[in-house]
């Protein structure tokens, strides 16, 4: 086998481990290429190439993030992943568990974490390395890192996102909440909606936010049984999708561009968390972006003329 076809086999590994560390799409497949890279440039061949490559994109995504921090934590507004909407990397039996591992809950966690716990978490918990594999991934003792996973163990248990067992049930939630939505069904939505449901939108300052938040069922469906139908009537479409291995959706604009994401959380029967993703820089890699501004100034107009 080729280096080439070796690296191929492996990039969707490879693509996976980063974006979890990351959280972005951009800057894994960055992460990626920067492995690719390194690996074409080694003059000699390693005993395993899984290793060698889970190690250098680990790393790699280690320095990158923290990097990061520091403009996250300027970030205006709320700050979520880029959406994904599918994992390359494929086991079917653990298609649920790595379905949930990339859920906008669980990144949202993980960022509480150092870099070296969060990518010690996820080559752990979620890749089921060898503690000998990402001891030598990270640069650290086999019992650095286990000291590590136990710190981040015990930060995510203490939020740990729980979904909905029965994955079918949480795609025909969603398709209820969808048909609500369209219709402008505010009660039909307030009856999909936990009592302190919460509606929160990322936009970066770079676009108009559907809401920074919104909180409880009544406030939630008012928000959302408003402002879409007016969407709808300025010919703004969805199409429901998973994002990050959630129920959600994609909303174009009349010509097809991108105009957010939407992710929902589901918990014992309600949806308990929607979040949106409208900044320009994050839908990039889902296709052309739409005007999110030159959107939100047609459904003020259409608002005016609905009066």
């Amino acid at each position: 086998m080729s280096k080439v076809e070796e690296f191929e086999e492996l990039r969707p590994l490879l693509f996976s481990i980063a974006y979890r560390i990351l959280g972005t799409v951009s800057e894994a497949e960055d992460a990626v290429q920067e492995t690719w890279l390194r690996f074409d440039g080694s003059t000699t061949r390693p005993t395993s190439t899984k290793a060698f490559l889970s190690t250098t994109v680990t790393r790699i995504s280690i320095d990158v993030l923290r990097s990061a921090r520091v403009r996250r934590e300027e970030y205006v507004g709320p700050w979520f992943p880029e959406p994904l909407l599918s994992d390359p990397y494929e086991d079917p039996a653990r298609a649920a568990e790595l379905a949930d591992s990339v859920s906008m809950a669980a990144l949202l966690l993980l960022e509480r974490l150092s870099p070296l716990e969060r990518s010690v978490f996820v080559l752990r918990e979620v890749f089921a390395f060898g503690f000998d594999e990402i001891a030598a991934a990270v640069g650290r003792s086999e019992a650095a890192c286990r000291q590590l996973l136990v710190r981040a163990r015990r930060h995510m248990e203490a939020g740990r996102p729980r979904f909905e067992a029965d994955r079918q049930e949480r795609r025909e939630l969603a398709t209820r909440f969808f048909d609500a939505l369209k219709d402008g069904d505010v009660g039909g939505l307030r009856n999909l909606l936990a009592a302190d449901a919460q509606l929160v939108g990322d936009g970066g300052g770079k676009a108009p936010q559907l809401a920074k938040a919104v909180i409880g069922a009544e406030n939630v469906a008012r928000v959302l049984g408003t402002v879409f139908p007016l969407m709808i009537r300025i010919d703004v479409t969805f199409e429901p999708h998973e994002v990050n291995g959630q129920p959600g959706a994609i909303f174009r604009d009349r010509d097809g561009k991108v105009l957010h994401t939407l992710a929902l959380d589901v918990l014992d029967g309600r949806i308990q968390t929607i979040r949106t993703v409208i900044n320009p820089d994050k839908l990039g890699h889902l296709g052309p972006v739409a005007d999110a501004w030159a959107i939100d100034r047609e459904v003020k107009q259409a608002r005016r003329q609905s009066n």
